[in-house]
């Protein structure tokens, strides 16, 4: 077999014109690191590469390090494994650790990892409730607190962050993103990757970050996960593709590669994804990883013809290391002893797993990660928990506030339905590393006796025995508060739903509850955008709360009566049913664009209204706001230009409260169709009774920037900018004009747009 045979080119129209614009300005490397693996790299026997590109399970999620036997032992002291991942405990990992650089011919220290994705043992907001958050910062500050536990635990990288764009919440796995938008998804995955990575990876609790699962995972048809994406050049590098360019600016030293194919070539196989783009076009020298078994699987994708071709496909690709399938470690060898043209490239794949253990600082002390004494005092501490309610109080989302239900009135006779208010498991959410449903605290306990407690209907559960006992609660109170939405296990990997209404007889218990006339506040507890239009039909208040972690009761209640005001917005628009699915704010025009009036031919479904429920942005509070109209400081830019954009926020309320300031842009007349509406900037405030805060974003020309034949360019003419409080919302318009085209540096949506406020 040659090297060209199987060098899967792929999207190879998508991505060749990626070299024509300027890629990431690489770190400038470490002078000790590249001497040390220069030095190592000759020393090493064939099996011994073999052995660093080779991430074997340790045990379980459910039991970690529980296949640590007497022969896992013996292949380290072999050299026969780089990684470990499903292990944890930093007096386990040391000891496993010592085998590694004591007992083995070379003394290379071993990688252990595990999928940190909102929290090691403090469970922080699922990630898709942070984006809810509008807070890069908050992003950051769990990043930061789950790296801590994660590295006095033994552990030295997490699987984290997924930065999917996706849009079709039909897909379990968005409850691990930041939703619909690039540019939201981008500032989300540039907090996280420094949150656990911080500025420098051989410092106090750094840990390796891991950007997934590139590309295009998101785009899975009709939101099956593991299933094809069928998307064009345009979507995939304007969409799908930006928020992975941001964690590559960053500094995130990993990346893993999807399960999926892009037009059918598998992102495992996929050279001209991996090699031409990721590392040549964007000049990022990190490692790169699988998906668990995906080397495998190749074989089942029909572009391997059994387990040594695939090795040989996934590394021609650029698959640094193989998770979990061991076809790296049964097969690789005999595939470069056959094929000696692979030897370079897995010395290049040898080189990036030995980096990485280098800029960790394994190399010269093996033994900083994992402290006994402080993994018994850091974990679930006391200031974990702190940010972890905090988190959880800015994730939090009110859709509807009618008649001013909330907050609720002092003394109000509450009765609180709906099995999940009780619901430690679910409140964890999916992905929960070492979490441990005692320390959630819900909301049945956060309330206490404030409430009568009734479960009603769960949701996983098709029983209506409780709907009756509900009701009969509800009509002896003043307020209904309702707990409704998704057990953690209907969302997340291969928790996908081909409908996502009410599960089970929740539909039936909210017609029971609203048959009694009582005022309900329905609190959402979910993984993802539900469809809830006639559910919620005559419900005055509605808040999506997701899966908020420990602290999920608590924050619950401080938005609940008004000690918190809600300052959360959607990062995923609500449909009204599952067959508008998939849906975006972002849509392009067509040329009949949705009429109201069903007498007009147009692109809509005749049997629903016209877009979401609740719109991508969408949010409420309880304080009120004035904003100025949106001025710019020129009218005419150039394509390298920028201009201010500016405008006043006030709050003309008796209280504090949060606003996020959203910017979009529109590109009303291009040479190809453009989005209605692209975010841009967005900032969250708080402020006083009646505080002011001037807002200026710096928004720039390469902002309009649309992927070509020719690579990145910016068109000449005209922009309308437009301040909102969400994707339907506009409050104010201002437009200026690009004096001419030019190339761009690209991707548009991942360009950070520095914000300024003052006084």
């Amino acid at each position: 077999m040659q090297l060209t045979r199987r060098t899967i080119m792929g999207c190879g129209a998508l991505l060749a014109a990626a070299g024509r614009f300027a890629g990431v300005a690489a770190a400038a490397p470490d002078r000790k690191v590249t001497d040390r693996v220069a030095a190592l790299l000759p020393r090493m026997t064939l099996d011994e590469k073999v052995g660093q590109l080779s991430q074997m399970a340790g045990g379980r999620q459910k039991a970690l390090n529980s296949r640590i036997d007497a022969a896992a032992l013996d292949l380290v002291r072999r050299g026969g494994v780089g990684s470990y991942l499903h292990v944890a405990g930093a007096e386990a990992l040391t000891r496993l650790q010592k085998v590694a650089v004591e007992e083995s011919r070379l003394s290379i220290p071993l990688l252990f990892a595990m999928d940190v994705v909102h929290g090691f043992r403090t469970l922080y907001p699922v990630p898709l409730a942070i984006a809810a958050s509008w807070d890069p910062e908050t992003a950051r500050a769990t990043a930061r607190m789950a790296a801590v536990e994660t590295a006095v635990s033994g552990l030295h990288w997490t699987f984290a962050p997924m930065v999917d764009v996706a849009r079709d919440p039909r897909w379990g796995r968005v409850v691990e993103g930041a939703g619909e938008d690039p540019h939201l998804g981008a500032a989300m995955a540039v907090a996280q990757v420094r949150g656990f990575q911080t500025d420098d990876l051989t410092g106090q609790d750094a840990v390796i970050a891991c950007a997934k699962h590139f590309g295009a995972y998101g785009a899975a048809a009709g939101g099956r996960d593991y299933d094809s994406a069928d998307v064009s050049e345009r979507t995939l590098h304007e969409v799908y593709l930006p928020p992975f360019h941001a964690a590559a600016r960053a500094g995130a030293a990993s990346f893993m590669v999807a399960f999926n194919d892009v037009g059918g070539v598998p992102a495992t196989a996929n050279a001209d994804l991996l090699r031409t783009l990721l590392r040549d076009r964007w000049d990022w020298d990190g490692m790169t990883v699988s998906d668990w078994n995906a080397v495998v699987e190749l074989v089942n994708h029909g572009v391997a013809a059994d387990q040594t071709d695939a090795t040989a496909v996934a590394l021609k690709a650029g698959v640094d290391m193989d998770m979990a399938s061991g076809a790296y470690s049964r097969n690789l060898a005999a595939a470069v002893r056959a094929e000696p043209a692979l030897q370079p490239l897995l010395d290049a794949a040898v080189g990036h797993v030995l980096t990485a253990k280098a800029r960790l600082g394994l190399f010269d002390t093996p033994f900083r990660f994992g402290d006994a004494t402080r993994e018994r005092t850091v974990i679930a501490s006391a200031p974990h928990r702190a940010v972890a309610r905090r988190a959880a109080e800015r994730s939090i989302v009110l859709l509807r506030n009618d008649d001013g239900i909330l907050p609720l009135k002092r003394g109000a006779k509450i009765a609180l339905i709906g099995a999940l208010a009780d619901d430690p498991q679910s409140a964890m959410g999916s992905w929960r590393a070492r979490g441990v449903p005692e320390d959630v605290v819900t909301l049945r306990t956060a309330l206490g006796t404030r409430a009568t407690f009734h479960p009603g209907t769960g949701a996983k559960h098709d029983d209506a025995a409780g709907i009756a006992g509900a009701a009969a609660v509800a009509r002896d109170a003043d307020v209904v508060v309702l707990a409704l939405g998704e057990d953690y296990d209907l969302s997340g990997e291969a928790r996908s739903r081909s409908s996502i209404a009410l599960p089970g007889r929740q539909a039936e218990l909210v017609a029971a509850l609203k048959a009694t006339g009582k005022p309900i506040v329905a609190v959402l507890m979910h993984g993802r955008p539900l469809a809830l239009d006639d559910v919620l039909d005559g419900v005055p208040g509605v808040m999506a709360s997701w899966f908020l972690g420990v602290e999920s009761g608590p924050a619950i209640v401080g938005i609940l009566d008004g000690t918190v005001d809600p300052g959360g917005r959607l990062p995923m628009g609500f449909p009204r049913t599952t067959g508008q699915l998939p849906m975006t704010y972002a849509h392009l025009p067509t040329g009949r664009p949705a009429n109201p009036d069903l007498a007009v031919d147009s692109a809509r479904y005749r049997d629903v209204a016209i877009g979401p429920l609740f719109p991508f942005g969408h949010g409420l509070g309880y304080a009120r706001f004035d904003w100025s109209p949106l001025t710019l400081d020129r009218s005419t830019i150039g394509p390298n230009g920028s201009v201010r954009a500016t405008l006043t926020v006030t709050n003309i309320s008796d209280r504090s409260g949060d606003e996020v300031v959203q910017l979009y842009q529109r590109d009303p007349l291009s040479s190809v169709a453009r989005p209605v509406l692209e975010l841009r900037g967005f900032v969250r405030l708080t402020l006083k009774p009646g505080e002011r805060r001037r807002i200026t974003f710096v928004w720039s020309a390469a902002q309009a920037a649309m992927w070509t034949r020719d690579g990145w360019r910016v068109e000449a003419g005209r922009i309308e900018l437009m301040a909102a409080r969400s994707s339907a919302d506009i409050v104010s318009r201002a437009a200026l004009s690009i004096s001419a085209a030019g190339p761009a540096a690209g991707p548009a949506a991942a360009i950070a747009t520095p914000v300024e406020v003052g006084a």
